[in-house]
């Protein structure tokens, strides 16, 4: 691993930066992610780059917006360098479906962002659970 890579997974705490989920609970590493993409005018940068859950960054690719499912508007996604995860999102147990964990959007940003990204996939809720169960999962540190 280059020493970019290093610091980017040690500024996250080696948890992905949309989701929270730990690179621990995991064999398969996660992504250093270009939060705006290449093609896009992204560097790989340290301020551009994200450690993102394999999951999530597929699921993000080069996207900047997404709609917001409650004004049916476009909106910015979530940009882990420029804004605070718990400004845009809450953790709720047991809100969104029996044992499970949910992200709750709070804000057009966030609510995109969840929906885009599906953070409140039955297996990933359910995966969240276990873990905040097990002490290894608490929202943003």
């Amino acid at each position: 691993m280059n020493a970019l890579a290093s610091q980017v997974r040690l500024r996250a705490g080696d948890c992905c930066e949309y989701c929270l989920l730990p690179q621990g609970a995991f064999r398969r590493p996660f992504h250093i992610e270009h939060i705006v993409a290449r093609q896009h005018g992204g560097s790989s940068t340290f301020d551009n780059l994200a450690l993102a859950r394999w999951q999530c960054n597929l699921k993000k690719g080069p996207n900047l917006t997404g709609i917001d499912p409650q004004t049916r508007w476009i909106a910015p996604l979530f940009h882990p360098r420029q804004d605070r995860w718990a400004d845009h999102f809450a953790l709720g147990v047991e809100t969104l479906m029996p044992s499970g964990v949910g992200i709750q959007g709070l804000t057009p940003a966030g609510r995109a962002t969840v929906r885009l990204l599906g953070l409140n996939e039955e297996m990933r809720q359910m995966l969240r659970y276990e873990l905040w169960r097990e002490a290894k999962y608490g929202g943003p540190k």
